[in-house]
């Protein structure tokens, strides 16, 4: 029955343990996803031909800011434009174009800041294919500031949530322990090695948190795939490296923790005098 008891409190620490580490790897991975799909606009120059405009943007994609890009020609924007309003507007204009060329490019996530766009914008301008760069600075710099304060945010409460994990696994343990301080007393009379008293104790807690590491990990990804189930899209959020990561990290710290924490435990009972043992 305490075996019983410990493996369950176990389990529990590792599953707060484990939806921490999953929702900070999955935090990473959206703020990711949300910077590579800003887009900046690339006005091209009247005279540019289409082929001109594919070699340039060949040119472009080999570019480390760029992580995809999309030639609009201005007889696309024109027909789009038209679908969209129902009406063609070069008719106003005697039949001519009102629309240019132009590049839709989706920047690389350690490049959507406000610096570095910036530091981008200012080397496309200077190229003759380029006639503007557009994009919204105030949505980037909005982007940035709220993705800097969810970090914040989610690091303090990992750290917080890692320390209470800690502290449950080692109150679950010194239990544990404390509930066979008379066979650890009457092990030391006899004259066994602190080793020797050791081990059947480190055996049974490598034991529960093997146990325990196995049910969180399995309740863990039940819930994942739950949860892909329901919504696609968190698919792309919840990697197969952010799973790997999280299922990994449960187990290490279910061996690792009640290792540790037994190790110490037993030590102190160990350590204690007759009298201190039983008051």
């Amino acid at each position: 029955m305490q075996w019983l008891t410990s493996c369950i409190s176990t389990t529990l620490v590792l599953l707060l343990l484990g939806l921490v580490v999953l929702f900070g790897l999955s935090a990473r991975e959206l703020s990711k996803n949300v910077k590579e799909n800003f887009t900046v606009t690339l006005l091209l120059d009247d005279d540019l031909e289409t082929a001109e405009a594919q070699k340039f943007q060949k040119r472009l994609n080999a570019q480390p800011y760029a992580r995809a890009t999309t030639l609009i020609t201005a007889e696309q924007a024109l027909r789009e434009e038209s679908e969209r309003m129902g009406t063609d507007p070069a008719e106003f204009l005697g039949g001519e174009n009102p629309y240019t060329a132009s590049i839709e490019m989706n920047v690389a996530a350690d490049y959507a800041c406000t610096d570095s766009l910036l530091r981008i914008t200012r080397e496309l301008k200077s190229l003759w294919q380029v006639a503007d760069v557009i994009y919204q600075r105030d949505i980037i710099d909005s982007l940035n500031h709220t993705l800097r304060k969810a970090t914040v945010v989610l690091a303090v409460l990992a750290v917080l949530l890692m320390i209470i994990s800690v502290v449950l696994i080692n109150n679950t343990v010194r239990l544990s322990v404390y509930a066979r301080r008379q066979t650890i007393h009457t092990m030391r009379l006899v004259g066994a090695s602190w080793a020797f008293i050791r081990w059947p104790f480190l055996k049974r807690s490598l034991g529960i948190g093997l146990v325990a590491a196995i049910i969180a990990d399995t309740l863990l990804l039940c819930g994942v795939q739950w949860a892909v189930a329901k919504d696609a899209y968190i698919a792309t959020i919840v990697t197969r490296e952010t799973v790997v990561a999280m299922t990994t990290t449960v187990l290490v710290a279910g061996l690792l923790l009640t290792f540790v924490c037994t190790w110490f435990s037993v030590g102190h009972f160990l350590r204690m005098k007759e009298d201190e043992m039983y008051n």
